[in-house]
Parts: structure tokens; sequence; C-alpha cells
């Protein structure tokens, strides 16, 4: 009897990973988001997916979040592990916005707007 060679099976293994995700497997994020003093902290925990699989999107007031499968680092084809897209308020600097990968978690910190640069009294004019 034939075995088949482990060489085989870790050579296929891969691509019946990408198979299985574009035929509707999906990754299942931790995503939470954590309101602190300075601002607003969004982290991502997902153990299998490295850091080079996250993306990060900011598209007006939408901040979208996803990881995408590749099974080599150049290859023109990706699958999508998954995609959270959340609205984002007002109050939110984007313009600071920074994200770390560290561990097995993508943290995305969002620091408030400073209410002194957003608050000001308006001259009113006499006609």
């Amino acid at each position: 009897m034939k075995f088949i060679s482990p060489k085989f099976i870790r050579s296929i293994a891969p691509q019946l990973d990408l198979l299985n995700t574009i035929g509707g497997g999906v990754a299942q994020p931790q995503l939470r988001v954590d309101q602190r003093p300075k601002g607003v902290v969004l982290r991502v925990a997902m153990p299998t997916v490295s850091a080079d699989s996250f993306r990060v999107v900011l598209n007006q007031q939408k901040l979208t979040v996803f990881g995408e499968y590749r099974h080599e680092p150049d290859d023109q084809m990706a699958a999508p592990l998954f995609v959270q897209t959340l609205d984002l308020p007002t109050n939110l600097d984007l313009a600071r916005i920074d994200a770390v990968h560290e561990g097995n978690e993508l943290r995305v910190r969002i620091p408030f707007l400073n209410p002194s640069d957003q608050q000001r009294e308006i001259d009113i004019r006499h006609n």
C-alpha cells in the first residue's frame, strides 16, 4: 500500500485552505472597541492570521479592517478572510489614526479631537 507523501500534503494544504475560504469558509475575528480617556482602541484578534495579512482603510468617516489570504506574499490572487466596516463618530481625530500588530492582535488607535480646538465663540454681527 502506498501512502501520500508528507511533502505532497504540505504543498497542497495552502491551496485547500484558499479553496475553502473562496467556497464560503470564513475566519471569525474577535473584535472589540474600547473607549479610553484619550480616544478609542479597536482590537482585532485572529491568532492564525499573520500581521502582513491585515489591512486598515479609512474612507471618509468609515474605517474598514480586513484580512486576506495569499498563498505566497507576491501572489496576485487573494481571498478575503474577514471584513469589518465601522462608521466613526465625528469627535475622533482621523488624521492621527495609527495601527500596531502585537502578538496575535491588531490594535487601531483613534484619538479624540481636542475639544478646545473644536469649541469657539461665534461673533454676532449687528446690522
